[in-house]
């Protein structure tokens, strides 16, 4: 055992990140159980465009799993990697169902996508947009993600709904589902005051056994009818990607707003992620940036290959960073239990969206932290704040989130007299912005 924490330990620097292997496992299984819903809505949504049910499982999990091994092994980032949520949608409800283009051509857009991002990267250009994006951006992205985590969870709990005249209202509380989501927001709340070491996931299992207790969570079906249920496959998706038609179609309409919303979605979530995992220095640089990039890349074209929408870092990894996940050892352990959802499948579906709901509350409430950082003195830094943490929940994006602060931070320099303070990357992604804003009106 020894001699196995010894290689792990030279593997993933365990040590130098003040992490254990009993840490890093409990928070791959809290990150797999929080994000395990996407093995269920993914397929669901890839459907709507055509693509057959079962092999859209198999394309999601093989996926999530092939691109989280990269991220654990070659990054050392406790970061899952999945099929991004936003970017499915637009992948089935716009690309496929407004353009009326076959799911084929919208997984050659998808590919294309990933090889400009591997251009971009092996370029240096993610990298310098990185390191372009001042302090006061970088700490309110991960307060903004923090609202949008919070903000889902809502939604999943039904805590929040939609409304008509005002957008968003009050569930109805007294219903079962936003009931439990309640209780177990107080049980973990108090488990993590306590800092009971895997609260989250034990507020997420104490939920779903009450769900299973009131009866309305199913309970787990024979140990037969688990080892029966056979895998699902990935010959209806497999390589059928049609590259030519995505170039075809035109470069600058899918393929473009591809790049873009997956460049700054990812790029947000990562800046958040790695800052709360104490993988940024004092100077804003992530450690083995290079690395997640690449991985993300790579990952972007493994996922048109297999057949599902753009894999992202997830925003979820959160919960098991949360839980002291520190390295790529974190990624790993999500990429194994996914890899055995091919099998248990059904087991996973049993933890049902209110159960998950507390602990992307709390994560949440636990990025909220980073506001600490955010100099709202100077209106010129503190309005492109203000804007990229409120336009993230708001427009249920990050992509939208980031949009906003760049674009805002720019011209509020220019028009107050310090246009020194803008960089020409910056001034180039704010263009940027502006483009991919024209091309989705239009």
């Amino acid at each position: 055992m020894a001699e196995e924490q010894s290689i792990l330990d030279q593997l993933f620097k365990l040590k130098q990140k003040g992490t254990n292997v009993k840490t890093e496992l409990l928070a791959g299984l809290t990150t797999f159980v929080t994000l395990a819903y996407i093995i269920f809505v993914n397929p669901n949504i890839l459907a709507d465009a055509g693509i057959p049910k079962e092999a859209a499982i198999a394309a999601t999990i093989y996926a999530t799993a092939v691109a989280t091994i990269l991220m654990g092994l070659w990054a050392n980032f406790p970061v899952a990697v999945a099929p991004g949520m936003g970017l499915n949608a637009f992948f089935a409800y716009y690309v496929v169902g407004a353009l009326k283009l076959p799911w084929q051509v919208a997984l050659g857009a998808v590919f294309m996508s990933g090889i400009f991002f591997l251009i971009l990267t092996f370029g240096g250009i993610r990298q310098a947009i990185i390191r372009a994006v001042p302090m006061n951006l970088k700490a309110s992205i991960g307060v903004g993600i923090g609202l949008f985590i919070a903000f889902i969870g809502l939604k999943n709990a039904g805590i929040v709904v939609a409304d008509k005249a005002t957008f968003v209202a009050v569930g109805h509380l007294a219903a079962p589902a936003p009931l439990l989501a309640c209780v177990g927001l107080f049980i973990t709340g108090a488990l993590l005051a306590r800092n009971v070491k895997g609260s989250i996931l034990i507020g997420i299992l104490a939920t779903t056994f009450l769900g299973m207790a009131v009866g309305i969570v199913p309970l787990p079906r024979g140990i037969g009818d688990i080892m029966s249920f056979s895998l699902p496959s990935l010959a209806p998706t497999l390589l059928h990607l049609d590259i030519k038609g995505a170039w075809e179609f035109g470069i600058f309409s899918i393929i473009f707003t591809f790049t873009i919303v997956e460049l700054f979605d990812n790029m947000g979530t990562l800046i958040g992620l790695t800052r709360k995992a104490k993988l940024m220095n004092d100077q804003g640089e992530i450690e083995n940036l290079n690395r997640a990039l690449t991985t993300d890349a790579c990952g972007t074209i493994i996922s048109a290959l297999f057949g599902t929408s753009t894999v992202t870092s997830y925003i979820e990894s959160a919960a098991g960073i949360a839980e002291g996940g520190r390295t790529g050892l974190t990624a790993l352990t999500v990429a194994a239990l996914f890899l055995v959802s091919l099998v248990f499948a059904p087991l996973v579906g049993i933890v049902p969206g209110f159960a998950t709901a507390p602990a992307l509350i709390l994560v949440g409430a636990l990025m909220m932290t980073e506001i600490r950082h955010v100099d709202f003195s100077d209106m010129t830094e503190g309005i492109p704040a203000f804007l990229t943490i409120i336009m993230m929940p708001l427009t249920f994006s990050i992509a939208n989130g980031f949009a906003f602060g760049f674009v805002s931070y720019t011209f509020l320099k220019l028009f107050s007299g310090r246009a020194k303070d803008v960089s020409w990357i910056m001034w180039l992604v704010s263009l940027a912005f502006l483009v991919n804003f024209y091309l989705r009106l239009h």
